[in-house]
C-alpha cells in the first residue's frame, strides 16, 4: 500500500537534508508518495504566508507529513509555523526518543528513554497580554486540562506497555503550581491505575533535570506537560550527542507530523555540510507509524553502522563525510 505524504523541506538546510534522506527512503523501497509543499520563512518570502494555504490543503487531504527545519523570527514577525501547525491539527503528542549511539562520544552509553510532551496546552498556546500601556508589564496564562493531560499520559502508558518498556515517570512542580501542574500529577496517578504492569514514579522538574544527567539510564519513558517537554527533551538529544541525532513525532487523532527540531542552520546550508540523521530518524519514526517497521528497523541499523564510522559521518560529528557522502554511505549499507 502507497502512503501519501506531505513533503515540506523547510528552511535553510532543510532542503539538503530532504533530498539525502528521501534518497534513502527511495532506496529502501519505502511505500511513500511525496507531495511537496512549502512552509516557514522560504513560504513567506515567495507568497508573503509562512503557511500558505496550499500547504494547508494537502495536509487536509493526505494527514502525513515529514517536515525538515522552519526558520522562525526572533522576538517580532510571524508565530512559529510548527506551534501553529501541532494546535491547528490538535497533535496533542510530540515523542522524542533518545538512546545512545555507537560511536558517539558522550558522557553516556545506556542512554534509551522515550519523553511524551503535551503538545497543544500550557504556556505555549500564547495567550499573552501586555498589563500597562507601556508595555513594562506582561503576563501569560497557561492552560492544563483533564481531557488533554488524560489522552497524553495514557498515549506515554500504552506506548510503554506495547513496546515492552517497564516504567513511566511523570515530570511535574505540583510543589509549587498546584492547580496547573497539580492536575496534571493527579490524572496521572489516575490513569496509572489502569496499567498495574508498568510502574509508575512521580518526579520534580528541577530534580528530573539533575537526574538525567547524573543518571539518565534510570529513565525508561517520560512524560510531561508542554514546556517542561520541550526542555527536557532537547537535554535527552544532548545526552545522546544532540538535536542532529534524535527523531521527533507529532501524532493526533487524525493526523501525525515528523519532523528534525534542529534549527535550520543557515550559516551552511547549501554547502552539503548538514548532517541529515535527526530528519531520517524522524522518517523511520513515520515508518514505523504506518506499520513499516521492519524496514524502518533495517534503515536504522544502517544508519547506526554508518554512523560509528568516523570516515562516513558528517562534520558536526568529528566525521570526514558530508550530506550526500553520508546518505550513500547509507544505501550502501542498505
Amino acid at each position: 500500500m502507497i502512503h501519501d505524504v506531505v513533503l515540506i523541506p523547510g528552511d535553510g538546510i532543510g532542503p539538503e537534508i530532504t533530498d539525502a534522506v528521501v534518497r534513502i527512503l527511495d532506496a529502501a523501497g519505502a511505500p511513500l508518495r511525496y507531495h511537496h509543499a512549502l512552509a516557514g520563512m522560504g513560504a513567506f518570502q515567495a507568497t508573503g504566508n509562512p503557511l500558505p494555504e496550499e500547504t494547508i490543503q494537502l495536509i487536509d487531504q493526505y494527514r502525513l507529513v515529514l517536515k525538515g527545519p522552519l526558520e522562525t523570527p526572533v522576538g517580532g514577525g510571524f508565530r512559529s509555523i510548527n506551534v501553529s501547525l501541532r494546535q491547528r491539527y490538535n497533535l496533542y503528542s510530540n515523542i522524542r526518543p533518545a538512546k545512545t549511539l555507537a560511536g558517539i562520544a558522550t558522557p553516556f552509553r545506556d542512554v534509551d528513554l522515550v519523553l511524551f510532551r503535551e503538545n497543544t496546552q500550557g504556556l505555549y498556546i500564547g495567550h499573552e497580554k501586555w498589563i500597562d500601556v507601556d508595555h513594562n508589564h506582561a503576563e501569560s496564562t497557561a492552560v492544563v486540562t483533564r481531557e488533554a493531560s488524560e489522552r497524553i499520559i495514557t498515549a506515554a502508558f500504552e506506548f510503554a506497555r506495547k513496546s515492552g518498556r517497564k516504567t513511566v515517570h511523570l515530570v511535574h512542580k505540583a510543589n509549587i503550581l498546584k492547580l496547573t501542574s497539580g492536575l496534571f500529577l493527579q490524572i496521572g496517578r489516575e490513569v496509572a491505575e489502569r496499567y498495574r504492569d508498568i510502574a509508575f514514579r512521580d518526579i520534580i522538574v528541577d530534580n528530573m533535570a539533575m537526574q538525567m544527567v547524573i543518571k539518565p539510564s534510570q529513565f525508561d519513558v517520560v512524560v510531561t506537560t508542554n514546556l517542561f517537554g520541550d526542555i527536557l527533551s532537547d537535554l535527552a538529544s544532548g545526552l545522546v550527542g544532540g538535536l542532529g541525532l534524535t527523531g521527533s513525532a507529532n501524532i493526533g487523532y487524525y493526523c501525525a507530523m515528523f519532523e528534525a527540531v534542529h534549527g535550520s542552520a543557515p550559516d551552511i546550508a547549501g554547502q552539503n555540510k548538514a548532517n541529515p540523521t535527526a530528519l531520517l530518524f524522524s522518517a523511520l519514526m513515520l515508518l514505523d507509524h504506518i506499520g513499516d517497521t521492519e524496514r524502518a528497523s533495517r534503515i536504522r541499523s544502517a544508519t547506526e553502522a554508518v554512523l560509528a564510522d568516523p570516515n562516513l559521518r558528517t562534520g558536526d560529528l568529528g566525521g570526514k563525510g558530508s550530506t550526500s557522502s553520508f546518505a550513500e554511505a547509507v544505501i550502501g549499507r542498505l
